[in-house]
C-alpha cells in the first residue's frame, strides 16, 4: 500500500512539473502578458472609461483578447528570456527553447513583414483612388466609404505585423 501511495505522489510531482504551452497577449496599453493557460481571458471599458480584465465576462460589452502561442516550457522561462531585451521590432524577448540563430531569423522575418505592410498600406494612402478585381477579372472602383474602409482595414493589419 506505502508503494502504491508513493507511486502516486511521484507521479503527481512529474506532472506537475512538466512544462505547459505559453501564451502571450496584449493589452491596452501595449504591454506584453504571458500566461500558461488558454483560458480566456476578456477585457471591457466600463461607464467611467476604467478598462478591466478577468478570466471572467465581468460585463456585456466583455471581449475576449487575443492568445498567442508561443512555445511550451513555463513562465520561468519567459521571465529568463525577459532579461534579453534587444531592439528589433519591438518583440524585445527570445522565446523559450528560441536559438540566437532562431531569434534573428524570426526578426528578421517580423522586420520584413513590418516593413511590407507599411509599404503597402503607404501606397493605399496615396493612391488617387482604390479598385477591386471580381472573379470575372472585372475592376471595380472603390467608394470613398469603401476606401477609407480598406485603408482602416490595412492599418489594423500593418499595426498587428509592427506592433512597435
Amino acid at each position: 500500500m506505502n508503494k502504491l501511495l508513493t507511486i502516486c505522489v511521484l507521479a503527481i510531482g512529474l506532472v506537475s512539473t512538466a512544462d505547459a504551452d505559453i501564451w502571450k497577449w496584449v493589452d491596452a496599453n501595449g504591454k506584453t502578458h504571458f500566461v500558461d493557460s488558454a483560458r480566456p481571458i476578456y477585457t471591457w471599458v466600463d461607464d467611467t472609461g476604467k478598462r478591466f480584465y478577468a478570466d471572467q465576462p465581468g460585463h456585456e460589452d466583455a471581449v475576449s483578447v487575443q492568445l498567442v502561442w508561443i512555445s511550451s516550457g513555463s513562465l520561468d522561462d519567459v521571465a529568463a528570456g525577459a532579461d534579453t531585451e534587444q531592439s528589433g521590432n519591438g518583440s524585445g524577448y527570445a522565446y523559450p527553447g528560441e536559438t540566437a540563430e532562431q531569434r534573428a531569423e524570426r526578426e528578421r522575418a517580423e522586420d520584413y513583414y513590418c516593413k511590407r505592410a507599411t509599404e503597402v498600406y503607404e501606397s493605399y494612402l496615396n493612391a488617387p483612388q482604390l479598385y477591386r478585381t471580381d472573379a470575372n477579372g472585372e475592376r471595380r472602383i472603390l467608394s470613398e466609404a469603401e476606401m477609407a474602409q480598406t485603408i482602416a482595414d490595412t492599418k489594423k493589419k500593418k499595426d498587428e505585423f509592427c506592433k512597435k
